[in-house]
């Protein structure tokens, strides 16, 4: 199997730093047509290390959180250790959360590109758990956090019961599960009200254009309001099969990585940019809540100030 050489680099840092893979264990790479290039690349690696590595590919999924088929969740939940370089995220899906309850470590690498790959594992990830660390302990005891931006921003959410997570790209532990790229600290609240504006990045447009804003409107935890056409007619989509979970205000997460100087259009990335936050409708079981939806849609806000129980909160320095 011939991979590009460029991509070895970052795949072993994928599998040797990141998810430490032992000669004992069994790893399964999880990967899509579209993604193929990368997933080869990690399976290369992992076979090097261990004699129970294998390469599961499948049709890309049709959403974010679409659930993988039955087979590859069988192989991811049997597995050690499961890396997933797939077009549409496998982060909140039940397959991931199974994976993780059975002891694997897993990392989701969704739409990932090359260059993402390639840029986004060049880093130094104990400077990035530090600054997960450092932003977490701000954050983590606040009964209220509000997120404020001079683009119009102005949203308050209720996390009083639920956990905080920190995203570092360090998954040595059995039932550990990360993003790679990775950096940042998130959590799923209780319920959200306010607005917030997405001038970053935000699927199915990418990285938008200077001066284009999306706005979306939040009441008791549920957006009643969206003012870009293809995002609302996904979220109705959705909406036909799970009802207002499909509305459900799902993330409010803290980017920490400072080595993303700039914003590139992929949301794996450009959520994790140091000084931004990003905010997610739709699934929240993966990662704490209680809502399951076919849909997990992220829009990245820069330019913010964060507040936790009225206290300002240090966020790492931006570069974006």
């Amino acid at each position: 199997m011939e991979t590009d050489s460029s991509l070895e680099d970052p795949a072993r840092t994928a599998v040797t730093q990141c998810l430490a893979l032992d000669p004992s264990e069994s790893c399964v790479i999880v990967t899509d047509e579209k993604r193929r290039q990368i997933g080869e690349a990690l399976y290369e690696v992992a076979s090097e290390i261990s004699d129970d590595a294998v390469i599961a590919r499948y049709p890309p999924g049709d959403t974010h959180g679409s659930e993988p088929p039955a087979p590859v969740a069988a192989a991811m939940a049997d597995a050690d250790v499961v890396l997933a370089p797939t077009t549409k995220s496998l982060s909140h899906t039940r397959a991931r959360g199974a994976a993780n309850e059975a002891g694997a470590r897993v990392a989701t690498l969704p739409g990932v590109t090359p260059a993402v790959f390639t840029t986004g594992l060049d880093a130094d990830y104990d400077e990035i758990a530090a600054r997960c660390a450092d932003v977490l302990e701000q954050v983590d005891a606040a009964d209220e956090v509000r997120v404020t931006g001079d683009g119009g921003t102005d949203i308050t959410f209720d996390v009083a019961d639920r956990e905080w997570n920190a995203d570092t790209g360090i998954v040595h532990e059995p039932g550990e599960m990360s993003n790679l790229p990775a950096g940042e600290v998130f959590v799923s609240p209780e319920s959200a009200t306010g607005t917030y504006v997405v001038d970053g990045t935000m699927m199915p447009h990418g990285l938008l254009a200077d001066g284009r804003t999306l706005t979306f409107t939040v009441e008791d935890g549920l957006v009643t309001d969206i003012s870009d056409d293809d995002i609302r007619e996904t979220v109705e989509t959705a909406a036909e099969e799970v009802g207002d979970a499909a509305y459900n205000v799902a993330e409010l997460g803290i980017g920490t990585n400072v080595a993303v100087t700039e914003l590139v259009g992929s949301v794996l990335l450009d959520e994790k940019a140091a000084g931004t936050i990003h905010i997610a409708i739709g699934d929240d079981a993966g990662i704490g809540g209680d809502v399951e939806a076919p849909i997990h849609l992220d829009g990245i806000v820069r330019d913010v100030q964060v507040f936790a129980d009225g206290a300002e909160v240090s966020l790492p320095d931006p570069d974006v």
